[in-house]
């Protein structure tokens, strides 16, 4: 009991002198070790934590920037939209006595040429042009290239209706000063997808006679090396814009 008394004595003028230095501060000596501050008053050694203030840094959700893999192939993309956007051929000017209508959708593959002649109506759709070549795989490019004698090509569908809606379809293909029929066959919209209709023969089993007579048809209606030879040039165009648009439509979606 009496040592009791004794402590809270003694602890009472300590404990005034610890108040009377928070609001004299400044008569206090005090030095900063390790994080941790001490400090002296009046021969007692008090350990006071002081309160840490951490800076606030603001953090994004999203990724400052692409992952690596990601900006590799954008890097890559974009040289190869420069390298393609290179001029390399004006826009073909549409030479003289040609008789066609042009519908060229950006996106698309295909064009369509559309002309009326007397009675009837004549479309014409044009595909990309293509190599038999290049589908094949090659163990020797170089020798692969030296021996082949597969010409570039376009293949086009003319189709020539009348008012009854009935119409004669062509399958064609054309090479460079050359126009090939490989299919004939007369289409009826009466007819029932579930029916077969009879196509004919094969177009090169018919009579030789027949087979120019049907070149002549298809030639005074604007089928002719003329046009293809044009065309050939308006699609090789038309390729290289739209492999621009692809290449410039995948980079778009990488980006986002």
């Amino acid at each position: 009991m009496a040592f009791s008394s004794i402590f809270r004595r003694s602890a009472l003028p300590l404990a005034r002198s610890v108040r009377a230095r928070s609001r004299t501060f400044h008569s206090a000596t005090s030095a900063v070790v390790g994080g941790v501050e001490k400090q002296s008053l009046g021969g007692h050694h008090f350990v006071v934590r002081p309160h840490f203030i951490i800076p606030f840094s603001r953090f994004s959700t999203a990724s400052s920037s692409k992952p690596s893999a990601d900006a590799s192939l954008l890097g890559v993309l974009q040289s190869e939209i420069d390298c393609a956007e290179e001029p390399k051929n004006a826009d073909e000017i549409i030479p003289e006595g040609f008789s066609f209508e042009i519908q060229d959708n950006p996106g698309e593959r295909t064009i369509l040429l559309e002309r009326n002649y007397k009675d009837e109506i004549i479309k014409v759709e044009v595909d990309l042009p293509s190599n038999p070549d290049d589908e094949a795989e090659d163990d020797n490019d170089d020798q692969d290239k030296e021996e082949s004698t597969v010409p570039v090509c376009i293949p086009m569908i003319v189709s020539i209706s009348k008012g009854n809606g009935q119409c004669l379809e062509f399958g064609i293909t054309a090479y460079a000063d050359e126009i090939t029929i490989d299919t004939l066959s007369i289409k009826n919209p009466e007819s029932s997808e579930d029916q077969l209709a009879y196509e004919g023969p094969d177009f090169g089993d018919l009579d030789e006679n027949l087979q120019k007579a049907f070149h002549k048809y298809l030639e005074i209606r604007g089928i002719k090396p003329s046009t293809t030879n044009f065309l050939f040039d308006y699609m090789r165009n038309k390729d290289e814009k739209e492999y621009v648009q692809w290449l410039v439509n995948i980079k778009n979606f990488v980006e986002k």
